[in-house]
């Protein structure tokens, strides 16, 4: 698809490694092949927010040369923290000049990685928080992370289709998607979903939209959105069947 979508003018193919919807994993070293294979000088730019720090990602085998992430999610760190891998090939120029407090000299902004696109005074605490996360994933190891969340997702879309009334979205099977799960509960909006959940059973979720409009009208779920269950390393087997076994009692009801 994205091979068939690129022209002689295409200078960026950009995707997700992961929809934030649902969950689905996009076989990015196959897309890079087709990036550099149609595009030539194209740049390859892969959004990592929903699989960094539980999917291995290889930058110079996918052929990525932009590799963008948060630190909030699964790498653990405080929100406001990130990274931007930048490849040798690609040449950016910076949306905010200011110090560095590196290079002093300069009356401009230094042209050398990462100076060059770090501006202004860091995120030092922000920082140390990312730090802890990703000594955390080093000690657990990420097979065994991805490993958790891979059965808990089973358990929960087990779970789930065994709920007369409740659609899933996205792939039924764990070994495709991350632990992310969508899914609608018939005669009901998202929001009211979200909310019962909230005041008569202590679960958190987030219904809605999730900054997907787009996705949400492809899979029929516009205007309200869908339900989102985000499992993690630190969800356990009781708060997967706490969950589903919420949404059966919200189904009955229905």
């Amino acid at each position: 698809v994205v091979a068939a979508a690129m022209t002689p003018a295409t200078r960026l193919v950009a995707l997700t490694h992961c929809s934030n919807v649902l969950g689905t994993v996009q076989p990015i070293a196959e897309i890079g092949a087709r990036v550099r294979e149609r595009g030539g000088d194209a740049v390859f730019l892969v959004d990592a927010a929903q699989t960094i720090g539980v999917e291995p990602i290889d930058v110079e085998a996918a052929q990525v040369d932009v590799l963008a992430f948060p630190g909030h999610k699964a790498l653990m760190g405080y929100p406001g923290t990130g990274g931007l891998y930048v490849a040798p090939r690609v040449e950016l120029a910076p949306w905010r000049e200011g110090g560095t407090g590196g290079d002093s000299k300069h009356p401009v902004q230094p042209g050398e990685y990462p100076h060059r696109l770090e501006g202004g005074t860091h995120n030092t605490i922000g920082i140390a928080s990312l730090k802890a996360g990703l000594e955390f994933i080093a000690a657990t190891g990420l097979d065994a992370i991805r490993q958790h969340e891979t059965r808990l997702v089973s358990r929960l879309l087990d779970g789930l289709a065994a709920v007369p009334g409740v659609t899933i979205h996205g792939p039924r099977t764990a070994q495709r998607r991350v632990a992310t799960v969508a899914f609608s509960v018939k005669g009901y909006a998202s929001q009211d979903v979200g909310a019962i959940l909230d005041t008569s059973f202590d679960i958190a979720v987030r219904p809605g939209l999730h900054c997907a409009p787009y996705c949400h009208q492809a899979i029929g779920t516009y205007p309200d959105g869908a339900v989102r269950a985000s499992l993690g390393y630190f969800t356990t087997d009781a708060d997967v069947d706490a969950l589903a076994d919420a949404i059966a009692q919200v189904a009955a009801a229905s």
